[in-house]
């Protein structure tokens, strides 16, 4: 074998799951290495569709995903979705190619570890045929055990030196982070005297569920999530839904009125705060690393949130705390959207058209959300079965990843209906992708809330010249079926009738919805966030 085998088939036994990229020369033999080795691997239209499907599928998954780039302009298309991984902690590989050190004038050479550094992603590098089976555990081993995403340099003159396959050493796995005595005490003596305590449970509290809902029950506490880690707790009748900009218009009067709010593995953004609002009592956050909270909190403990919530749970008394029948009454009534209906002549409602959706997609689903002004119809109004039922590559809020999130979300979870929301301006600036769906046949709903306009612009700068930010109306639908989609241009409930056969079987193909919609003036959580 040469090093580019080698690594291939490092990676394959290392154990990760699916491989996505655009092979070039650079990276021609590499990616076929993975395959050969047993790793399933998706040709993308774009780098940047191929790390965020990347991105996407590891968070649903569980599993370590990797993408495949040709050197310099490869890796600088990927950038974008690579910053998305990289922000969110998300453990991905990137097999990157680079220019030998000595061609010092390839068309091709950039500064590739100063590229990725820049993002937020660590940069690791295939040194020699020598060290080429160290050098790749070591990248797996810092996207597992430390949540990161890595870039692996593959220099071309380094690819293509005669390698031994080496044995893979065994990869220890660190210990959940124990939480100190005195921060367990000192955050059950808090839990203990609250009377309205609520849990914002993030990312990094996914694996924590079954832990969190116990002391919950026993403190009488609220439960709730930031934007990512939504459906956590979807079944349990004292949870309130997502915390921050979507939050409902119960959920965020209930947490304002929270005199304890505990952030498990939660960074306590603006987002889900709503630029700190929502908190007004006591603050304490769980996390395993230090200076992660966005806001001033009262108590931060150090540890794993699972761990954490289980050693509280043994020094705290059964209580009722929030869970009165009050709130319970409350909660039951709903979450208090407006009833207003905002269509007009030829164009829908946006939360009648998510409404109208929710009740005839199955439950078994998994959505992914694009970013714009529509954003919130989607994430808030169509009801997911669990925290892997709702994928949101938004930690960089970048426009145009919402199609292949879905990709990369359908493809980790393939018994479930894929569905992905996006915006008109964000779907085009990805439609190279519409393209994948197709030819790997997924049974996907792709819903397109078309405003006409980059939304979130028209109304963050209201009443300048937004020529520069508003379009023509595009046939979308028009252009799915030419990819080979089936499709529908819906302005009124009715037209949703294709869906309803198309869901009926057999979804041979995706089906896209151009869903001509009404404007809301700015929807609720954008009229926040500018404020």
């Amino acid at each position: 074998m040469n090093v580019a085998e080698v690594v291939g088939h490092a990676l394959a036994e290392l154990g990760v799951a699916q491989a996505f990229g655009v092979v070039g020369s650079g990276n021609f033999v590499v990616t076929n290495a993975l395959r050969d080795a047993g790793v399933p691997f998706v040709a993308t239209r774009h780098e940047a569709g191929a790390a965020t499907m990347a991105d996407a599928y590891s968070r649903m998954s569980g599993r370590v995903a990797v993408v495949s780039v040709h050197q310099g302009c490869g890796l600088t298309n990927a950038l974008t979705g690579i910053a998305e991984a990289a922000k969110s902690r998300t453990p991905m590989i990137v097999l990157a190619a680079d220019t030998p050190a000595s061609a010092t004038l390839a068309n091709f050479r950039i500064d590739q570890d100063a590229a990725v550094t820049a993002l937020g992603a660590v940069s690791e590098r295939v040194h020699s045929a020598s060290t080429a089976v160290e050098d790749t555990v070591r990248a797996y081993r810092t996207a597992v055990n430390e949540r990161r995403t890595v870039v692996l340099n593959l220099p071309l003159d380094v690819q293509a030196a005669p390698a031994a396959v080496s044995p893979i050493p065994p990869l220890t796995v660190p210990l959940s982070a124990q939480p100190a005595p005195d921060a367990v005490s000192e955050l059950a003596a808090l839990i203990s005297s609250a009377q309205r305590p609520v849990f914002i449970a993030g990312r990094g509290a996914r694996g924590a569920a079954t832990e969190l809902a116990a002391l919950a029950s026993l403190s009488g506490a609220l439960l709730a999530t930031s934007a990512v880690a939504h459906g956590l707790f979807h079944d349990d009748p004292w949870a309130l839904g997502i915390s921050g900009g979507f939050s409902s218009p119960l959920a965020a009067s209930l947490i304002a009125e929270a005199d304890l709010v505990v952030a498990w593995g939660c960074a306590l953004t603006k987002w889900t705060t709503r630029k700190g609002r929502l908190l007004t009592g006591r603050i304490a956050q769980v996390d395993i690393e230090p200076g992660t909270a966005h806001q001033p909190v009262d108590l931060a403990v150090l540890g794993d949130a699972a761990v954490t919530a289980t050693a509280v749970t043994d020094l705290v008394s059964a209580r009722t705390g929030y869970r009165t029948e009050e709130v319970l009454t409350r909660i039951a009534a709903g979450p208090g959207w407006p009833v207003e209906d905002l269509s007009a002549e030829s164009l829908i409602d946006p939360r009648l058209l998510s409404s109208e959706l929710d009740s005839l997609f199955p439950a078994s689903r998994v959505l992914a959300v694009d970013s714009g002004n529509f954003m919130g119809y989607p994430s808030a109004l169509l009801s997911i079965p669990d925290e892997f039922g709702f994928c949101f590559t938004q930690a960089f809020q970048s426009i145009g990843l919402g199609l292949p999130t879905a990709i990369g979300a359908a493809l980790a979870q393939p018994d479930r209906l894929p569905v992905a929301a996006v915006g008109d301006g964000g779907f085009l600036m990805s439609i190279a992708e519409l393209e994948t769906v197709v030819r790997l046949k997924l049974p996907m709903v792709i819903v397109v809330y078309n405003d006409r306009a980059y939304g979130a612009e028209v109304h963050h700068f209201g009443q300048s010249d937004l020529s520069t930010v508003t379009f023509p109306d595009t046939d979308i639908a028009a252009i799915a079926r030419g990819f080979g989609c089936a499709a529908a241009t819906v302005r009124a409930p009715s037209d949703l009738a294709p869906l309803r056969d198309w869901l009926a079987g057999p979804r041979d193909r995706p089906f896209l919805i151009d869903a001509k919609i009404a404007s809301d003036g700015g929807s609720w959580w954008l009229a926040d966030a500018f404020a």
